[in-house]
């Protein structure tokens, strides 16, 4: 394991990301965006990828991209968790281009790496790494089928599909049809994405393909979840603060401070497992024992985190206006989001021998 502590180029970007989302992701305009026909902000999106060229950060610079590794990206993906940012960069930056690293496809990589093109992998946000999957059927060169629960499938411009032949197929958005779920996020939505003699190009085996982009999403969706958590913290510390009761602040009060004490506790936990996460992603060591604590640990401090941030904002936490149910609705979807932390728990109990009673 390398230093686990940010390093300064590390941080000079997460500054450049901050500053960004500042400017063009203020809480009042995602609110807004989730209350339209268009929840995803592309034009936010085209800053990322095209303007500082985040969404080729895991590709290598032969290939059109920048050469860097999953601990840049786990930075980008905390500021994207402090600004519940609608973008769909967790879907193509990285599940997709995992996929797409995976297979060897450098055509596509590289349409990816630019911002040219969204892509997405067409397997429902719950499916956990390791876990089976819904393949379509593969009839006379064509696919056909249904599959749920696929996050940014609504702003994809490729989709990958994984077919019962057990291979992985590249089909273009509009030879498919695309219907938007209900969903508890609408920061990232959902939708159901039909296949009715669609052509696709196979690009790789799926099986492996699947699991090593569904492993990289769940060990870099903890440095989302560590954003969400830091994000809840300071706002609540902040507000508590100003908030007087019997002309003296409310965060001065004993019983909140204690409640506030134990949350930073748990996020800088947090913090911790999510860069052991990323760091042996990028290094290849221990990756799915530190994957699965991530996210074990993970999402029972993102929910709690959110949840004292509603309960301890009061009165204007629970209005639609403050953006605090914004961040508990991201939480609570992420903590389903790649496995359960149950499901977790399970895979590391398997990884290092301990047998259940």
């Amino acid at each position: 394991m390398t230093d686990l502590l940010y390093s300064e180029e590390e941080e000079a970007l997460r500054a450049a990301v901050r500053d960004l989302l500042t400017d063009h992701c203020a809480p009042a305009d995602v609110l807004a965006r989730t209350e339209s026909d268009t929840p995803h902000d592309l034009a936010l999106w085209k800053l990322l990828a095209d303007g500082m060229g985040l969404a080729g950060l895991l590709v290598p610079e032969a290939q059109g991209g920048q050469g860097a590794s999953h601990r840049e990206v786990a930075v980008v993906l905390e500021e994207l968790g402090r600004a519940v940012a609608p973008v769909p960069y967790l879907g193509s930056a990285v599940v997709a281009t995992e996929a797409l690293l995976a297979c060897g496809d450098e055509e596509l990589l590289a349409r990816l790496a630019s911002g040219r093109a969204i892509g997405a992998l067409a397997v429902g946000l719950h499916t956990a790494p390791g876990a089976a999957f819904t393949a379509v059927r593969l009839e006379k060169g064509t696919l056909h089928g249904e599959l749920t629960g696929v996050a940014d499938a609504v702003v994809a411009d490729v989709l990958l599909v994984p077919a019962d032949d057990g291979g992985l197929y590249a089909v273009a958005a509009d030879a498919v049809t695309v219907t938007p779920q209900v969903s508890l996020d609408l920061t990232r939505p959902l939708a159901t994405v039909r296949l009715d003699g669609a052509p696709g190009r196979r690009v790789g085996d799926a099986e492996p393909t699947v699991r090593r982009a569904l492993r990289a999403a769940a060990g870099l969706l903890a440095s989302e979840q560590l954003g969400v958590a830091e994000w809840a913290l300071t706002e609540t510390v902040r507000y508590l603060k100003e908030r007087k009761q019997f002309n003296r602040p409310v965060g001065g009060f004993q019983a909140l401070k204690h409640r506030l004490a134990q949350l930073w506790l748990e996020t800088v936990n947090l913090r911790a497992a999510a860069r052991a996460a990323a760091d042996a992603l990028a290094s290849g060591e221990d990756t799915e024992i530190s994957v699965a604590v991530a996210q074990a640990y993970a999402a029972p401090v993102a929910v709690h985190a959110t949840e004292e941030a509603v309960q301890l904002h009061a009165g204007i936490g629970m209005t639609w206006e403050h953006p605090a149910h914004l961040y508990l609705k991201r939480a609570k979807a992420d903590s389903i989001a790649y496995g359960t932390a149950g499901v977790h728990r399970e895979a590391l109990a398997q990884l290092v021998d301990l047998q259940a009673p």
